[in-house]
């Protein structure tokens, strides 16, 4: 995992996760270890599986298919993935099983390159903009659920060469109001920036 993305999750788990109190589950798609072991920040509340399509280091559950997540409806409390969707042909379904398996109060926080070179792994096939958050938040609403996108934004590369999109989602609007706070208030090295209601981007770039 590269730096701006190791960054990135670690200020998610501060402005979602640690604020939790009682016990959660956390399900982490693409966890195989590449560098930053995301597991790391896990707080002591928290039970996490690792699921890939590979059994290595991060891994506890290896899909049978990408596509299916072995949870049952609403079981889990936050979905992670990172530098992952980027290499999922049909990332779409694996949105849609993502909101399945969240609980209402359910948040996936999603982390996917804005730029940067081909690199297969096995297949690399797309990248992701500031319309992506809510083109996904369709598709949920499309499929069923009250899903809605809670923040979203492009981080500065820095000193590495990604610029990584950043979004977070709950799976039902309703509950939002159990995350008061924003990544975005907090940080300011970033592009194309919005938060729910997403009438204003923050830092706004245009080409």
């Amino acid at each position: 995992m590269h730096l701006t993305a190791e960054q990135n999750v670690t200020r998610f788990f501060e402005t979602y996760v640690q604020r939790i109190q009682q016990p959660i589950k956390i399900v982490e798609i693409g966890a195989c270890i590449g560098g930053f072991n995301i597991r790391s920040l896990k707080p002591e509340n928290a039970e996490y599986i690792g699921v890939d399509l590979h059994q290595v280091p991060g891994v506890d559950i290896v899909l049978d298919d990408p596509y299916i997540l072995p949870f049952e409806d609403n079981s889990i409390d936050f979905v992670i993935s990172s530098s992952c969707f980027e290499h999922s042909e049909f990332f779409w379904l694996n949105f849609t099983q993502t909101m399945r398996v969240l609980k209402p109060s359910g948040v996936f926080y999603l982390n996917a390159p804005s730029n940067g070179a081909f690199h297969r792994f096995p297949v690399d096939c797309w990248r992701f903009f500031p319309d992506s958050g809510k083109a996904l938040s369709n598709w949920g609403k499309w499929n069923g659920y009250n899903c809605e996108l809670i923040e979203q934004y492009t981080s500065d590369k820095g000193n590495d060469i990604w610029s990584d999109y950043v979004a977070i989602f709950i799976k039902d609007n309703e509950e939002m109001h159990n995350y008061p706070y924003r990544i975005i208030h907090r940080f300011g090295d970033f592009t194309n920036g919005s938060e729910y209601p997403h009438t204003e981007i923050k830092n706004p770039l245009f080409w």
